[in-house]
């Protein structure tokens, strides 16, 4: 019996599940709250089950790029009820699938329980935000939210090229235009290179894939727009470094003098599972200061974490910083906080010093 992909999508939403992970001669896999684990009910996946499956979700144009490239981003809607961002790809010489669930709504950033400072990172006219971490750790929930704070407060030209679309936005008092690779547009470069022709203000990009890409982020920054991308980097410093490192050595100086006068703000995240929220994201947070921009131009980002660690008062945080928080506040078990802190011991005393006062 094939596959029914409508009825698998629809457990995945009412389990709340993030992801749904297809698979030849495995059940399929949801990950709920971080945590992956099987529906053993449906059985063991035939390669005939998930082609069927990816038969249901592609348009014959999507298969032909599926079968050329062997691989494929999309988009999918589930009626009116969420849409799934979809990586159709092979493994071992068989199909997989790969789901991420969108919810139709853009969360507000007060319900994400990111620190309040990110507010004032969406009221920003120009220059360049980046939001950082590894796969599947509410990048795009994070950036989509603050376009939509930006679509409900102000009135801007917001362009957004993404990879496939993801959150789909109603245009509020801003006017906002999204565009998807492949069906919008043939490629990023074209995309990146006539955006600043459609009268922007603002733009997301919705990753920094190479040099190509990076350039053009900067270059649309440094003509007086704001600009969100985001990077698969586990720190700002990091960051900072990829988009440097990025370009020849002979183009490094000039590309340091650039970041540094574009760049605003970096956001680096994790998704933690809570016993109280379902997850909620611990937060490394950097903002362009004086001291930050000198760093960035002399390359010395390594010394930015320091930078950070002082940088209280201007509102940024550490990660350990955030973690604590979350553990103090009991969003988050300490033994999970721990799991995802970068020096666990200087958590272990900010802990400490937070239940001395």
């Amino acid at each position: 019996m094939a596959i029914n992909a409508s009825q698998l999508l629809e457990k995945v939403i009412e389990v709340n599940a993030s992801d749904l992970h297809l698979v030849v001669g495995m059940p399929p896999s949801i990950r709920v709250n971080t945590v992956l684990s099987r529906l053993d009910d449906y059985g063991i996946l035939s390669i005939e089950d998930i082609q069927y499956f990816i038969s249901k979700i592609l348009s014959q144009d999507q298969q032909n790029l599926f079968d050329l490239n062997k691989e494929l981003d999309l988009s999918v809607a589930l009626s009116n009820k969420a849409r799934f961002r979809v990586n159709v790809f092979y493994q071992k010489g068989y199909p997989s699938v790969a789901l991420r669930l969108i919810p139709m709504l853009v969360p507000s950033l007060d319900s994400l329980n990111l620190p309040p400072i990110i507010k004032n990172i969406g009221e920003l006219k120009q220059g360049l935000v980046l939001v950082v971490g590894p796969t599947g750790n509410g990048k795009s929930t994070t950036i989509a939210s603050m376009i939509d704070y930006i679509n409900e407060t102000r009135s801007e030209h917001i362009v957004t090229v993404e990879d496939p679309i993801e959150y789909i936005f109603t245009s509020k008092k801003s006017l906002i235009e999204q565009r998807e690779m492949y069906l919008d547009t043939h490629s990023w470069e074209a995309a990146l290179k006539s955006v600043l022709r459609q009268d922007p203000n603002v733009v997301f990009i919705g990753e920094m894939r190479d040099k190509e890409t990076m350039e053009s982020v900067l270059n649309i920054a440094e003509t007086g727009h704001l600009v969100f991308a985001t990077l698969h980097t586990n720190s700002a410093a990091q960051s900072l470094d990829r988009v440097i490192s990025s370009f020849p050595e002979t183009q490094q100086l000039q590309v340091r003098l650039q970041l540094s006068q574009v760049i605003e703000a970096v956001i680096s995240q994790r998704l933690l599972p809570s016993p109280n929220k379902g997850t909620v994201p611990a937060v490394e947070l950097l903002l362009a200061t004086d001291a930050v921009r000198s760093l960035i131009r002399e390359g010395k980002a390594y010394q930015i974490d320091n930078v950070i660690s002082t940088g209280a008062t201007y509102g940024m945080m550490t990660l350990d910083a955030s973690l604590a928080l979350l553990v103090s506040q009991n969003y988050v078990d300490l033994e999970e906080a721990m799991k995802r802190s970068l020096n666990p011991e200087n958590l272990r005393r900010m802990l400490k010093m937070g239940g001395s006062k």
